[in-house]
């Protein structure tokens, strides 16, 4: 089964994600900050990244260019999922697969992370 790290430092919004998820047939980590996230990457090798931007001791942005910067982690399927991204933000197209802006309906949300999964070998995802 496809396992999923969901990184938001929101209890609510990652409880929803999580459920949301997991009715999905995906097996879900969440991590509440940047920093967690990243250290989750390195020990359970999950096969996709959904990342909030805003988040305590390390934001999105930071932990999405750390898993690109590692030769073992960069060509993990990231999507974004924010309030705090403005469209169109070219930091988003050349760092992320997907980007989702909050709120996001559940059916959209699980489109996009089935495709994300979908990525994991692909390199069209790639960055």
């Amino acid at each position: 089964m496809a396992v999923l790290l969901i990184a938001e430092d929101d209890e609510d919004i990652a409880a929803v994600l999580t459920r949301v998820c997991k009715r999905a047939g995906v097996t879900v980590l969440r991590a509440a900050d940047g920093q967690a996230a990243l250290e989750m990457i390195e020990d359970e090798h999950p096969d996709a990244l959904l990342t909030d931007l805003g988040m305590p001791r390390m934001d999105g942005w930071e932990l999405i260019q750390k898993v690109r910067a590692h030769p073992e982690t960069r060509d993990l399927p990231v999507a974004i999922l924010s309030g705090q991204l403005t469209p169109g933000d070219p930091r988003a197209a050349a760092l992320a697969c997907a980007v989702l802006l909050k709120p996001c309906p559940n059916d959209r949300l699980v489109e996009a992370v089935k495709k994300l999964l979908a990525h994991e070998h692909d390199e069209e995802c790639s960055t």
